[in-house]
């Protein structure tokens, strides 16, 4: 299937629609304290987004039943709300998608409930450098595995590894399309498609602490890590214009 190019006007509405994401997961991170409900967040989350113009994408995506992904210290991604409490100390993986006149935005990140061990802040840190990392290395031709590279490399030099399974993806007027980017590699990074001026996706680094095998939980969503261990997740919505990327889900 071929990556889609989007012309400036499509760009701009992925913008609109990213931005909202952008600000809802601002609010969110504000807000959140320990003593508050993953359904609760969720609820804020929906409100914030409904308020903006938007419609929660995520709600009923592939049957998923919330607005918010919330991802509780071993979840790395697609978390379900629900009524667990969260607490000091605890990392919180917020994953948000919004549809806005017909075109989709879609990012997330990693937070610290309150005071967390150093261990848990290098982990945040990972993903969260992993991302900007990549998105400056972005320039119009080179290859998506080349990218997919760069992400790996930074997490494995940062001491963690991969989710395996699971990856960054095209986006625009559906939550998820061609391409699919993972975060690590196989085959050769001189290989596959190129990345060109128009295309937009979704780059999230999703890192685990000793092994990137992947379990998913008997709520048939939530994915941990077979080491059982904290993980971190950050997303970006990206667009390439002028030969670089520019992020679409900044607040």
């Amino acid at each position: 299937m071929a990556i889609a190019i989007r012309k400036p006007d499509e760009i701009a509405k992925l913008k609109r629609a990213g931005e909202i994401v952008g600000k809802t997961l601002q609010y969110l991170q504000n807000l959140i304290n320990p003593g508050m409900t993953l359904r609760e967040i969720d609820a804020l989350g929906e409100a914030y987004i409904r308020e903006h113009g938007a419609v929660p994408s995520f709600k009923g995506l592939y049957g998923f039943t919330g607005s918010v992904c919330t991802s509780l210290n071993t979840v790395c991604i697609h978390g379900v709300p629900d009524d667990t409490v969260i607490k000091e100390g605890d990392v919180l993986g917020l994953d948000i998608g919004t549809k806005l006149d017909g075109y989709f935005g879609d990012a997330a990140i990693t937070m610290a409930v309150g005071k967390i061990s150093a261990e848990d802040e290098a982990l945040i840190a990972c993903s969260k450098g992993a991302l900007y990392h990549a998105i400056d290395s972005i320039r119009e031709g080179m290859r998506f595995k080349e990218l997919t590279k760069i992400l790996q490399d930074y997490i494995v030099d940062a001491g963690f590894v991969p989710l395996r399974d699971y990856c960054g993806h095209g986006i625009g007027t559906k939550p998820h399309d061609e391409p699919n980017i993972p975060n690590y590699l196989e085959g050769k990074p001189n290989q596959g498609p190129k990345i060109k001026n128009g295309m937009v996706f979704c780059l999230e680094p999703m890192v685990c602490q000793k092994s990137g095998t992947p379990v998913l939980l008997e709520d048939q969503w939530s994915v941990i890590s077979e080491d059982q261990l904290h993980t971190s997740h950050y997303e970006h919505q990206v667009a390439v214009v002028d030969g670089k990327a520019v992020i679409l889900t900044e607040a």
